[in-house]
């Protein structure tokens, strides 16, 4: 079973991001494997893969969560990089990143505008 909710999350954030999966695991192996695998395994094995919302909703939820924690700007670019893959506008981004800064305040959402305009940079590139 275990094996299973691993294929089924990494087949899952394949199709989100590319080679993200893959490149958590392998920055995780020399220090610790088990880590990469939960990150596979629970995330996209048994919360993403659950039929209740799509993924475009999935992500804005991540997006907005992200943003208003204010300190994971590595995993807020990644899912920035996801919610555009799967669907997401622009403009749907801008207003989550703004929409936090009633919530979470004025430098969350400064961090998750600027980390958005470092993701749109690079996929310009």
């Amino acid at each position: 079973m275990e094996n299973s909710r691993f294929n089924k999350g990494l087949a899952l954030l394949s199709e989100i991001d590319g080679e993200a999966g893959q490149k958590v695991i392998d920055s995780l192996e020399d220090i610790c494997p088990d880590l990469g695998k939960y990150t596979i395994e629970y995330p996209f094995g048994d919360i993403y893969s659950r039929s209740g919302l799509d993924l475009r909703s999935r992500e804005l939820a991540t997006v907005s969560a992200l943003t208003a924690m204010g300190n994971c700007i590595p995993q807020l670019k990644v899912h920035l990089h996801a919610a555009l893959n799967v669907g997401c506008s622009e403009t749907e981004l801008k207003e989550v990143i703004i929409q936090m800064s009633v919530y979470a305040g004025f430098p969350a959402a400064l961090n998750g505008i600027f980390a958005f305009k470092e993701v749109l940079s690079e996929r310009r590139a």
